[in-house]
């Protein structure tokens, strides 16, 4: 199954404005002991679940390169290629992972499964992206690994697809490769635009650039399960929310509350999409990660797709804590209005 389309021949010449300082608002604020200490600024939209634009924080329609928050895009893609998965490797298939040893086993067990080692993924060797898995690791005496970067999962996942239509393995990350062509139709469909741009993502895996509308509307595509690819992963995500993310982090708390899914990317990106077909999609400008899911909870309750309480139950347990010493002196706070 490939595309007809031809969108990567000609991604770089589309004329498409990137997200700047003039078309970004102030998303949050950090008080310490009764000054603002630092504000973040940037852009966001939240759709329902027929893409309908319910808030629009900025510009909503500027180029922004969603990053790992396109991992339930691509790993739609490998679903309608024909690719199957246990629910966990699905899941593994979408995350930013933290690196535990659970994670490292399921993306070993894919490979296995496959007659494949870490040899064949693509990724570059990195630590463990959560804090404690990477000392564990580095105390141990392990050295950086493709197994343990956080997007091994997803470069499993592509090997699998490719081997599902018959393609080359071996340049599973080439932009014309089908198993990339399909990800670059899948995105058109799910975003409702043609990709802005096409780039590569720090795991050197292709990256389509997209509005935030257009990434919102992809995302509400996927929670409210409106494809059955979308239902697909949507099952293994809240069956396996631990593997997203990582027990105790920002993305599998969400979904353990809410449902739906949340993901995290690279440089300031988070999008959150509830059961009901409500999304949001945040870029915060200068990449910084401290205010993204806080304010994506904020907007979420404040066109009512989730309870205020809720959100603010969610932030407290996901948020920086601002401190001097072991003393909490301050806050992260939202100021959208």
């Amino acid at each position: 199954m490939t595309s007809e389309r031809t969108p990567l021949r000609d991604a770089n010449a589309t004329g498409h404005r990137p997200l700047d300082a003039a078309g970004s608002v102030e998303l949050a604020r950090l008080d310490r002991e009764g000054l603002i200490e630092s504000r973040h600024l940037g852009a966001a939209a939240v759709v329902d679940a027929s893409g309908a634009v319910l808030r629009a924080v900025g510009d909503i329609g500027a180029s922004v390169y969603p990053r790992s928050t396109l991992k339930p895009l691509q790993a739609i893609a490998m679903l309608e290629l024909g690719a199957r998965f246990a629910d966990d490797e699905l899941v593994l298939a979408t995350a930013s992972h933290c690196g535990s040893p659970e994670h490292v086993a399921v993306v070993q067990r894919m490979l296995h499964d496959d007659e494949r080692d870490a040899h064949a993924l693509q990724c570059p060797a990195q630590w463990p992206l959560g804090a404690a898995e990477r000392a564990a690791r580095q105390a141990a005496g392990f050295s950086p690994a493709r197994i343990t970067m956080n997007c091994s999962g997803k470069h499993a996942g592509f090997l699998r697809a490719s081997d599902a239509v018959g393609g080359d393995a071996d340049h599973y990350l080439d932009l014309d490769h089908p198993v990339q062509r399909h990800v670059a139709d899948v995105v058109e469909r799910y975003t409702g635009e043609p990709v802005h741009r096409t780039a590569h993502d720090g795991c050197a895996a292709p990256l389509h650039a997209t509005s935030l509308a257009g990434l919102a509307r992809a995302i509400a595509t996927t929670s409210s399960g409106s494809t059955p690819e979308a239902r697909r992963l949507m099952s293994a995500i809240t069956a396996e929310p631990w593997a997203i993310d990582g027990r105790g982090r920002a993305n599998t708390i969400v979904i353990e509350r809410l449902g739906g899914i949340a993901k995290l990317g690279a440089e300031g990106l988070v999008v959150i999409g509830t059961p009901s077909g409500a999304a949001v999609a945040v870029k915060v400008l200068d990449g910084s990660m401290r205010a993204t899911t806080p304010v994506a909870l904020a907007l979420l309750a404040s066109v009512g797709a989730i309870g205020t309480e809720v959100a603010d139950d969610l932030i407290a347990l996901t948020s920086e804590r601002v401190l001097a010493g072991d003393r909490e002196v301050g806050a992260l706070r939202v100021s959208l209005d």
